[in-house]
């Protein structure tokens, strides 16, 4: 069995001010659901820390997951400190984080998780290791490529027969 860590833990009280978003994040919650937010923190508090890097250069923690229970604090309940967790990964693997704990619970807005995996690739990432840390089917990374219209989300795609034969037969003048 693998090692499992216990971030959770750690809870801290931290300054709001020393909270930031981060700016990858595709998730975003109607006014519906952000008003059931704030009920359920004025009912049963903050039950879940928000999860975060801490930047030490800026002396900062970047919200990782926890960006709408971080929002509600802005927009309704103006506490001095919120609870967080300190997660210390690299960016490519925070961004996999975010996407992780989003798609567990909720669904993204698809332009916006075309560009998610744009940057993983950017970051070096393949088609398989989006698919393996981002909980995705292969055919729904394809169709977040397409949707990006970047001739480079297909610079290392290995393509089948069919493709090279339809190729083929346009370069041809048959189609």
């Amino acid at each position: 069995m693998s090692r499992i860590d216990f971030p959770v833990l750690n809870v801290k009280l931290v300054p709001v001010e020393k909270i930031v978003a981060n700016d990858y994040n595709p998730n975003h919650m109607a006014s519906p659901e952000m008003k059931l937010l704030k009920i359920s923190i004025e009912q049963d508090g903050y039950t879940q820390p928000i999860v975060t890097y801490y930047n030490a250069d800026k002396d900062i923690y970047e919200v990782v997951d926890g960006f709408h229970r971080f929002l509600a604090n802005e927009m309704y309940f103006h506490l001095d400190q919120l609870p967080v967790v300190v997660i210390d990964k690299p960016i490519d693997q925070r961004i996999a984080s975010t996407i992780r704990h989003n798609r567990a619970r909720g669904t993204h807005a698809i332009v916006d998780m075309s560009k998610i995996v744009l940057k993983l690739m950017g970051q070096g990432w393949d088609d398989q290791k989006i698919c393996e840390y981002l909980g995705m089917e292969l055919d729904e990374v394809i169709r977040l490529k397409q949707i990006s219209g970047l001739k480079e989300a297909f610079a290392d795609h290995v393509f089948s027969k069919s493709w090279e034969e339809f190729e083929r037969r346009v370069e041809s003048g048959e189609i």
